[in-house]
């Protein structure tokens, strides 16, 4: 081999040797060395500061389905029948969402009333609303002409329907449960992690009133829980910097609490608002052709009749509800839906998105406050009402206040029914000021529910300020129920006495989806009703949703800038 190849091959090798290093130095993981600061991960964690860590992402929870969110058409695509334009079309954005799969069953709810009996006795006079308050409204399934009273002493607690929806829930107990379950799913998670102990396998715990853990306290501080016992807590994650001097004795707590940034806690569950559970309940996407919905669905299934089309199942309904004046299931031998009142979950098949019983079977509450008209000039982008924005008590001393559990603050309810105001342990919040609204651009005040429609500014005295008068003007003239109380802390039961025109107020919530009492109308997901936050019923159910952190799939999106480090 002559020089001139010798000299050839080697320019050849250092061209391709400098072609690699540059093509690895673009390709380093941007989690080991900072773009902005050049600190890699080690650097941090030395340093004691949090290293960039390898997040998976997050984690679906138990017994949900992620959905997938987009753009849709929010409200009817029927005839309005009745012509009260309660339902019209407009165009929404949602968010990527987790929803459960099915209606939340008594059984579900009967282990969260057994927590209760044993965290909260009744027995204890600090807690005698406590669990009350908490238990379905059984007599519900009275008629003053039907003889159902059976089902008031079996519904909820035979095991014949402990796979059945949950009904007789008002509202504000939907939301108490999806609290509840924020903070028994965590409590989970970390006795799992081995940061917990498992407080109901431990014979020296005793997990009554104030002994029971609650997220956003232990997020504040931990020993704000369990009155500080350290011993509750077996071990914590790693630490971001080594400490020296070797492990601590088994009995001692070592390493660090969880936290928000770890991604390890689920986030809060909650009631689905209007617009995801129309999205969810409609699942347009199995119309998708590109980025276009072909077609319009009438129901929570494809076709626009309600019976099936299969060989096997021909004829048979596609959900559970009333079939006519008098017919609640069909003859007996051919049953068309199988139940005459409610029937077990998963009977039936499910929506594009996997979820059953999004028509039919029971409605279901959603978050929001009912008005007649989803405001698409206001928002258009996760549509919601009903926000109250409230911000953590903070004591004299700079403390957050948590709930005491020797001195319970109870409510009473517009129907008599008595609530704690903040179980023990919770960390109690107060609402917004207008000195905390001061200079935002999207918010001026804590209470939002009635914004543009029922606010001072859609009343005739729109130019007033509030401070100015001594009474606030009503747009919706609904019925108020006298808030007198009895020595015995108890409402003195009474009824509005003026003639009023609408029933229309800032608690009434809207509730979604046909159930087994009502006609083929009501499987549309697009209508829509409302009730009192504190009533309930023997056709309305719940299920919870929890939020969708991050991308809006799990699937990898492939970036467009082929020079962006990977």
């Amino acid at each position: 081999m002559n020089m001139k190849n010798i000299f050839a091959i080697s320019k050849y090798l250092l061209i391709l040797l400098l072609a690699v290093s540059i093509v690895s130095c673009h390709n380093r993981n941007p989690r080991s060395v900072s773009s902005l600061t050049g600190w890699s991960s080690k650097d941090k964690a030395k340093a004691g500061f949090a290293p960039d860590k390898n997040y998976k992402g997050q984690l679906t929870p138990p017994g949900m389905v992620l959905i997938e969110g987009g753009a849709f058409t929010m409200g009817s695509v029927q005839d309005d029948v009745v012509f009260d334009w309660n339902t019209t079309p407009v165009k929404q954005q949602v968010r990527s969402f987790y929803i459960d799969e099915t209606e939340v069953t008594n059984a579900e709810y009967k282990f969260y009333l057994e927590w209760m009996a044993q965290v909260f006795p009744p027995s204890n006079e600090n807690y005698k609303h406590v669990y009350k308050s908490a238990v379905p409204d059984t007599l519900v399934w009275r008629h003053t002409l039907g003889a159902n009273e059976i089902l008031t002493k079996t519904y909820l607690r035979h095991p014949s329907f402990q796979d059945y929806p949950v009904v007789g829930v008002s509202w504000l107990q939907a939301n108490r449960y999806c609290n509840w379950r924020t903070q028994i799913a965590n409590e989970r998670v970390l006795i799992e992690k081995g940061v917990l102990k498992d407080l109901y396998a431990d014979d020296s715990l005793t997990v009554e009133g104030k002994n029971h853990f609650n997220v956003n306290t232990y997020l504040e501080n931990p020993y704000l829980l369990f009155d500080g016992d350290t011993a509750i807590y077996k071990k914590g994650l790693p630490d971001y910097k080594k400490k020296k001097g070797g492990r601590g004795s088994r009995d001692t707590f070592t390493g660090r609490q969880v936290k928000m940034d770890d991604g390890i806690l689920i986030p809060d569950f909650r009631l689905p608002t209007e617009a995801e559970w129309e999205f969810a309940a409609k699942a347009n996407a199995e119309n998708r052709e590109y980025n276009n919905i072909r077609g319009r669905k009438k129901y929570s299934w494809s076709g626009k009749y309600t019976r099936n089309k299969s060989r096997r199942s021909v004829g048979d309904q596609l959900a559970n509800f009333k079939q006519g004046k008098g017919d609640y299931s069909g003859v007996a031998g051919w049953s068309n839906d199988g139940a005459d009142i409610t029937m077990q979950i998963k009977q039936y098949p499910p929506n594009a998105f996997g979820l059953y019983d999004m028509s039919g079977n029971v409605a279901e509450w959603v978050a929001d406050v009912y008005r007649p008209i989803i405001d698409n000039e206001a928002n258009d982008f996760n549509y919601f009402r009903g926000n109250v924005f409230n911000k953590r008590m903070i004591d004299a001393d700079g403390k957050v206040v948590v709930a005491d559990y020797n001195n319970m603050e109870y409510d009473t309810l517009d129907n008599g029914m008595v609530q704690a105001r903040n179980l023990p342990g919770t960390i109690k919040t107060v609402p917004i000021t207008k000195r905390d609204a001061y200079m935002k651009p999207n918010y001026d005040r804590s209470f939002n529910i009635d914004s543009r429609d029922g606010d001072l500014a859609s009343t005739k005295e729109y130019e007033k300020d509030e401070g100015e008068l001594d009474y606030k003007p009503r747009m919706y003239n609904s019925p108020e129920i006298p808030r007198e109380i009895g020595e015995s802390g108890l409402m003195i039961q009474q009824y509005d006495k003026k003639e009023r025109v609408t029933l229309i107020s800032d608690k009434a919530r809207v509730y979604k989806g046909g159930s087994w009492q009502d006609r083929e109308y009501w499987l549309d997901p697009a209508q829509r009703r409302y009730l009192p936050e504190y009533m309930s019923t023997s056709y309305i159910g719940f299920r919870c949703a929890v939020d969708r952190l991050g991308p809006m799939t799990p699937k990898r999106r492939k970036r467009f800038n082929s020079d962006v480090v990977r």
